[in-house]
């Protein structure tokens, strides 16, 4: 019975110790494997392999996590939308044939296409876990698929600065010392017949610090806007960017505004524009002989009340009976110029007349123009007052007067004309014209062919001679109708009452 206790005893002893000897080297196993980020390769791995569960990346070799951070930094997404993005150009179509490796079971591809060469996939499945081995034939030194994702990154940035259609070079001390296909071409298109560029290359610009530089080419000028870049080595990289159709809309532009310029300084018109907030942004010379404002005054860029304010001080606006109605009428003023809808006469009180005009701009800006309109006036007037004298001296002759236009239109009649006819003229029988007239002349009278003979006179054309006829009104009173020519094809035709019948008679050629 001793024996047997002392045998268990011993037993669980042994079994004590076993356990806590396992339960070392496990910890030690997982210490290990947590130092190592929980990868089953060692540190330098064999080859490029990536086990995936699905799309999750459960463990890869050092140089698979390098090739991953190495090449297609741009794009998104986990481990396997990178992977797929590095093989997609190099295996074309292999994300489809991985997706039937869980049938397959394991799978063999080449690689084709640039920077390819001899780079193999192998792909197994087993145990739901898909392992990809990435091999290249040509041994590289190092590791070699990140050397060649580097290899492939340079060739295409460099393929893409040599078709760049701009030039693009270095600078190290002073002198080029790279230079891109477009700057190498200029700079052989400038070199003398039959020379070679040499080194360093030559400059095309004296000093890449210019913003904007100008490059001769034969009769014309290339300009070129100059962006350059320092590095912490001291050397610059700049880019020349051709801008001639900018310069040449500047040109343009500048061309353009000093015909502006010149036009508007001729103009007897004065020209005041407004600005969005209606400060005064552009004036001509005109504007200071009619408005009477200084240019020290304008040159300031006034507002558009401020230059009214001083139109007003030098009586120079038309004075309402209070302040506060002149202010609301530059109000409207303005508002109406706005849209396009101000035009106005105004009288002021030095017996000047000015027409002002509002027209807006684009951008919310305002045009005022004034105009001197004073002789016009004046000639208006004087017009007016010779038509109102003509007319008065036709209304005191005793004879009905009417005169027509070479086409026949009503130009002037008298009192006596009103009179005698019973009916005015400017009730609207003027725009009928003498055919309209001959009508109304006809219904007041008995039936004779005069009306025709002087409707036909009237609208002839050619030379013509006076010709008096007679007609007899509905009362019976009979009258006299005189057919004179005036000059301009105009026609003057007089009536008056006569007190014997007498036979209608004419007076021809």
């Amino acid at each position: 019975m001793h024996e047997l206790s002392l045998r268990l005893v011993l037993e669980v002893g042994a079994i004590a110790i076993l356990a806590a000897t396992a339960g070392f080297f496990l910890i030690s196993a997982a210490s290990a494997r947590e130092r190592s980020r929980d990868s089953v390769f060692r540190a330098e791995g064999p080859g490029t392999v990536f086990i995936f569960d699905g799309e999750a990346l459960l463990d890869a070799t050092p140089s698979a996590r390098r090739l991953l951070s190495v090449s297609q930094q741009g794009a998104r997404g986990g481990p396997w939308a990178r992977l797929m993005a590095y093989l997609a150009p190099r295996f074309p179509g292999c994300e489809e044939q991985l997706r039937h490796l869980v049938t397959e079971g394991a799978l063999l591809l080449h690689a084709s296409g640039q920077h390819a060469e001899g780079l193999t996939l192998n792909a197994e499945y087993g145990g739901g876990l898909t392992r990809i081995t990435l091999s290249d034939l040509a041994e590289a030194p190092g590791d070699p698929l990140a050397h060649r994702a580097q290899a492939a990154e340079l060739a295409e940035l460099r393929a893409a600065m040599s078709a760049a259609p701009f030039m693009a070079w270095r600078e190290a001390g002073g002198e080029v010392v790279w230079a891109n296909a477009a700057y190498l071409a200029a700079a052989l298109h400038r070199l003398p017949g039959g020379e070679e560029i040499g080194w360093p290359l030559p400059r095309l610009f004296p000093s890449a610090a210019d913003a904007r530089a100008r490059l001769d080419d034969g009769k014309a000028g290339l300009w070129f806007d100059l962006n350059h870049f320092d590095d912490a080595g001291g050397d610059r990289l700049v880019f020349a960017l051709p801008i001639d159709g900018a310069v040449q809309a500047e040109t343009s532009l500048r061309e353009f505004k000093q015909t502006l310029t010149r036009t508007f300084a001729d103009l007897p018109i004065g020209l005041a524009i407004f600005d969005r907030q209606r400060q005064l942004a552009m004036f001509n010379p005109a504007l200071m002989d009619l408005s009477g404002l200084q240019p020290d005054f304008l040159s300031r860029r006034p507002t558009l009340f401020a230059v009214l304010d001083a139109m007003r001080d030098r009586s120079m606006i038309p004075e309402p009976k209070d302040y506060r109605g002149w202010r609301n009428q530059m109000t409207d003023l303005e508002k109406a110029a706005s849209t396009g809808g101000y035009e106005e006469t105004w009288s002021l009180p030095s017996g000047q007349t000015y027409r002002v005009i509002g027209r807006p701009h684009p951008n919310g800006a305002l045009a005022l123009m004034f105009e001197d309109i004073s002789t016009e006036m004046t000639r208006t007037r004087r017009y007016r007052a010779d038509l109102e004298l003509g007319q008065s001296v036709i209304d005191a002759v005793d004879e009905a007067i009417v005169v027509f236009s070479q086409g026949g239109q009503l130009v002037m009649s008298n009192a006596a004309y009103s009179d005698l006819w019973r009916h005015d003229p400017a009730g609207g029988l003027n725009d009928e014209g003498i055919g309209a007239l001959c009508g109304h002349w006809r219904r007041m009278c008995a039936p004779t062919p005069l009306w025709v003979d002087v409707e036909h006179f009237v609208v002839s054309l050619g030379p013509r001679e006076a010709q008096i006829g007679i007609a007899r009104l509905t009362d019976g009173r009979a009258v006299q109708c005189r057919m004179t020519p005036l000059p301009g094809g105009a026609t003057l035709i007089g009536f008056h009452i006569v007190t014997a019948d007498a036979e209608p008679a004419r007076i021809a050629v």
